[in-house]
């Protein structure tokens, strides 16, 4: 598929060649004139004799679904991301890991961070919309037999880990700053022990 894709567009023709051009496995979201979209189909299915796999979806209405996410372009040229609900029928129907299935604590509590609540901080656009989306994240869980505390729990969380990453930052930043330069003379045999046990480092 690289290959093919390496391919493609190296030789597309100028005029239909697509601005952008994202792939994840065989799902391609690119920006590409409308009225060369099907000349640009037609070339990559041109590039391999023995293939003809792509087809294509044109945005309605200035907005497109890609994968699970709906993408939607503003008319200041701006790009507003909120999560697709048609992608795939399990969000579609919202059935997740049941609260009553047999699964360790860690595997439930991971429905919540890990895909839904970590997809939504991550991805969706607007305070807005990650408000609506998690609103719609704890009804459907709920739906699925999952307590209050689940929810306190991934907040607290995620409070936790942000905590964390902000301090880490903090310490490197510190050791940055607290590092001196300290320029040696090389001294022969002396200067490969120091370097050995982290006195200093040759250049």
């Amino acid at each position: 598929m690289e290959k093919l894709e390496h391919k493609a567009l190296q030789t597309a023709p100028a005029q239909c060649r697509p601005k952008i051009w994202k792939r994840y496995v065989d799902d391609v979201l690119d920006v590409i004139k409308k009225d060369q979209v099907k000349n640009f189909t037609d070339h990559l299915n041109s590039i391999d004799d023995t293939y003809s796999i792509f087809t294509y979806e044109e945005e309605t209405n200035g907005v497109i679904l890609f994968l699970d996410l709906l993408i939607n372009r503003q008319p200041d040229k701006t790009v507003k991301i909120q999560v697709g609900y048609t992608a795939s029928p399990h969000i579609r129907s919202n059935t997740y890991t049941s609260m009553a299935s047999h699964h360790p604590i860690h595997h439930k509590s991971g429905v919540v961070t890990r895909t839904l609540m970590d997809r939504k901080d991550t991805l969706v656009s607007t305070e807005d919309d990650k408000d609506r989306e998690e609103l719609h994240i704890r009804n459907a869980l709920k739906s699925c037999r999952y307590p209050e505390w689940i929810f306190d729990k991934v907040n607290h969380d995620q409070c936790q880990k942000r905590k964390k990453t902000i301090d880490t930052k903090k310490r490197n930043k510190s050791a940055q700053e607290s590092k001196v330069l300290a320029v040696n003379p090389y001294v022969e045999g002396l200067s490969e022990t120091a370097e050995r046990i982290g006195l200093f480092r040759m250049e």
